[in-house]
């Protein structure tokens, strides 16, 4: 593959959430970067389409993650100021469920461990401040002022526009079938040719399981569906925040206040300038790379309105508009894959995100960019790293 410029020094392999803000962050820095994608994101093959991502600090998975996503809603302010677009929506975020359940109790102590502006509120409190809301008397919420949306495909677009500007050369349509690493440089196969570079910095989505190189991570693709209704004025923003809740039979959904709607959604009458986005975030819907997220039936629709029916009444009785698939490319234990591959000091790897990793994409670009120019970062990633899986597999 004939390149414009000299050898990269970089090349990132994937240009979607996590790519697309390494290749920006890269460039930014002054780092000649070519970034390669099969597609040409965003799109609807990724992680990212539907509209909407929460972003969030008072994090129920875990204390450690809180730092990354206050150092993520930094960058996500800079991002929105240097491209003059606005990226990110305060509305509030409530986290419901019994007080034992692990959104309850997990929100709560990332708040208190990190000092998190936050209330602890009762059902009766939540039915009077929020109408949209019916929580069951011995359920509660932990509310956040700080959390709110981002537009993922906007992001997107911005991280790969600016990384353009920046000096990045980003190729679409470009489909990698493997990589290599040895002490003097790395090379990718790309469409029957071959790019050589210092460094390597995979971002593969949903194809992680080949092109990680990682024999024995056990990452799996799931779909999810997300759901969109026509809203009233209970779901407006600053009558609604964001929300997760995890009632009593595990099964957490999600959702965020009215909202212009995503570009290509389906059954919209001109003008139409909000909607309301609800789904499921647990679950087992196995997906394929290659084919995309399942569909939804007639019976994953019913299934979403008669879990609204109980909770969200005024939801599940609003005009309902279609279901958009998604992807998660999910770990064991529910934590990112983040780091330096276990046998290339010279790949950054970004891979199983679990459904919850867009808020974190710019602190990731970041890291990753560190990771390719030093091979170390000053942010805490020790949890995630990328050998923790193999190193179970072949311990004693």
């Amino acid at each position: 593959m004939e390149l414009t410029g000299s050898r990269p020094e970089v090349v990132v392999v994937g240009l979607g959430t996590m790519g697309a803000a390494a290749a920006y962050h890269l460039a930014s820095r002054g780092v000649r970067v070519v970034g390669l994608d099969r597609f040409r994101p965003p799109h609807g093959r990724g992680e990212h389409a539907g509209g909407t991502r929460i972003i969030r600090q008072a994090y129920a998975e875990g204390r450690v993650y809180v730092p990354l996503v206050q150092r993520a809603s930094e960058l996500w302010r800079q991002l929105g100021d240097v491209a003059g677009v606005e990226l990110v929506t305060q509305t509030g975020g409530l986290m419901l469920g019994r007080a034992d359940s692990a959104q309850v109790s997990g929100a709560l102590a990332s708040a208190q461990a990190h000092f998190l502006d936050h209330e602890l509120l009762d059902a009766k409190t939540i039915r009077e401040r929020f109408p949209a809301f019916a929580p069951e008397d011995d359920e509660v919420g932990v509310y956040e002022r700080a959390a709110g949306i981002i537009r993922p495909e906007a992001a997107i677009r911005e991280h790969l526009r600016l990384a353009e500007r920046a000096g990045a050369e980003l190729r679409y349509g470009a489909t990698v079938a493997g990589w290599d690493a040895t002490d003097d440089g790395v090379t990718v196969r790309v469409d029957g040719e071959t790019i050589s570079a210092d460094r390597l910095v995979v971002c593969p989505g949903p194809w992680a399981a080949d092109l990680l190189r990682m024999p024995g991570v056990p990452v799996t693709l799931e779909g999810r569906l997300q759901h969109y209704w026509l809203p009233d004025d209970d779901f407006a923003i600053g009558r609604c925040p964001v929300w997760i809740w995890e009632p009593s039979d595990g099964l957490v959904g999600y959702g965020v206040p009215a909202f212009a709607p995503p570009d290509d959604l389906q059954g919209l009458e001109p003008g139409v300038g909000a909607v309301v986005k609800a789904a499921f975030h647990s679950g087992e819907r196995p997906a394929d790379a290659e084919l995309g997220a399942p569909s939804a039936t007639p019976d994953d629709t019913a299934a979403m309105l008669a879990w609204l029916s109980r909770r969200l009444p005024a939801l599940a009785g609003a005009k309902y508009l279609e279901a958009k698939p998604c992807l998660y490319t999910m770990t064991p234990d529910g934590d990112f894959i983040l780091g330096q591959h276990p046998e290339a000091p010279n790949v950054a790897v970004a891979a199983g995100f679990s459904g919850h990793g867009f808020k974190f994409a710019p602190v990731v670009g970041e890291i990753l960019a560190d990771l390719a120019q030093t091979g170390h970062t000053l942010h805490t990633i020790d949890q995630f790293a990328p050998g923790r899986f193999t190193a179970k597999a072949t311990g004693p």
